[in-house]
């Protein structure tokens, strides 16, 4: 039987930096410089930040993060999941997860920017209830973003 488990994780971690990597050859492979908008390892080892570690039987395969902005929202980043594992529910769990800690934080809105040309994590930010919304700080309009936010309610 597989087991899966979510927990925080040291982005600085070798596991972590693998699927950090692997993200970022997914992201430039799609997206021109100035339309990737990524967190180095080092911003995501900030104290504001809550980084997860998806693990399907003990084997790294998925993470994420939240940025805690100044106690007004949480902004995900980082959300990956090995390619070879997308569609079983792995990114859904993450981003329950996510939010689950960032209530616990006593956020009560989620914001994204994703890409267009990403539809699965298109797809999974609805799935989880997200809404198009317009740029938020730091972003810019870009055409190559999806601006997104969610408001967090008590479960």
């Amino acid at each position: 039987m597989e087991q899966l488990t979510i927990q925080t994780g040291n982005p600085g971690s070798p596991d972590a930096r693998r699927l950090i990597e692997d993200l970022d050859s997914y992201l430039n492979s799609l997206y021109p410089a100035e339309s990737n908008h990524l967190l180095s390892v080092e911003a995501l080892q900030q104290p504001n930040v809550t980084f997860l570690i998806a693990r399907l039987n003990g084997i790294p395969v998925g993470c994420g993060a939240f940025v805690n902005h100044d106690n007004k929202y949480a902004e995900i980043k980082r959300m990956f999941v090995s390619p070879d594992l997308r569609g079983l529910g792995i990114g859904r769990r993450i981003m329950d997860e996510l939010e689950t800690r960032a209530r616990l934080d006593g956020l009560t809105i989620s914001r994204l920017e994703t890409g267009v040309s990403q539809p699965a994590a298109l797809k999974l930010y609805t799935h989880c209830g997200y809404l198009r919304c317009g740029p938020f700080p730091p972003y810019l309009n870009d055409p190559q973003s999806v601006f997104m936010e969610k408001k967090l309610t008590r479960p």
